[in-house]
């Protein structure tokens, strides 16, 4: 009796108790879609079987051998779900490297982009504002992409005199939109005086290590005068030439070509 007592008495457990795991409905229908969907990463696919075998009950040395995973990996994301639920399954994000460039480098490369203009040259390249704010070439291109700079592209613009270029505008622009029945609506415009130009000798075309080649004189045929229309409605595009550009041409090309419509 005395030994039977002092046997129950220093009676250890074998093993580590399990935390508890409980899986929810819409947890469950989560991390069956992400075991089974295609797209999914092996990783998180694997974790969420691991958790889902938890949830039934199965140890952590169980899963392992069914998942062919160590017993510490499959502890660890059951652990992982218990403490942070299906987010902790998640890969968490990494630190990176440490931002070099200050936002002070940043301003300054701006300001000068914006507010100044280099010596003996007309637009600012990436190598000469590099040398001007001490940074590198490819450290430049960056800042002006990310705000959507380009220095050497630049565009033109007109404002019209003409006191009545408002009422104008919204005539012709409600003509194409609102046509009159039966009418056919063309825009009209004249390139006058285009030179007629001709390679004195044929071109030499592109070959294997070599690339199209032309003279680099050409033989004038005089000038012509393209006279183009645009059928709002169906987008044809009707040219012609004519010798001149008087009136009188650019009556008849467009009375002819509306005919023809």
């Amino acid at each position: 009796m005395l030994i039977e007592a002092i046997d129950e008495e220093f009676v250890m457990p074998v093993g580590r108790s399990l935390s508890r795991l409980t899986v929810s409905a819409e947890q469950r229908e989560q991390l069956q879609s992400w075991s089974r969907r295609a797209k999914t990463a092996q990783a998180l696919a694997l974790r969420s079987r691991i958790v889902l075998l938890a949830g039934d009950g199965v140890a952590n040395k169980e899963i392992a051998r069914r998942q062919g995973c160590s017993q510490p990996t499959a502890g660890k994301w059951r652990q992982r779900f218990i403490d942070f639920g299906v987010d902790g399954l998640l890969d968490e994000p990494r630190p990176g490297t440490p931002r070099k460039l200050s936002d002070k480098q940043v301003e300054q490369v701006l300001t000068r982009t914006l507010e100044s203009q280099p010596e003996a040259a007309t637009h600012w390249s990436t190598r000469d504002m590099a040398k001007a704010c001490g940074l590198s070439q490819s450290t430049v291109s960056r800042i002006w992409r990310a705000f959507s700079l380009a220095p050497h592209r630049s565009e033109t613009f007109k404002l019209s005199r003409d006191p009545l270029f408002i009422e104008k505008v919204r005539d012709i622009v409600g003509l194409y939109l609102a046509p009159p029945d039966h009418a056919l609506v063309l825009c009209v415009d004249e390139k006058s005086q285009i030179q007629a130009l001709d390679r004195t000798a044929p071109l030499l075309p592109m070959r294997p290590g070599q690339i199209e080649r032309r003279t680099h004189d050409d033989e004038r045929h005089g000038t012509t005068s393209l006279f183009a229309a645009l059928d709002a409605k169906t987008g044809r595009i009707i040219g012609q030439n004519q010798q001149r550009h008087r009136s009188e041409e650019f009556r008849a090309g467009v009375a002819g070509r509306a005919g023809d419509s």
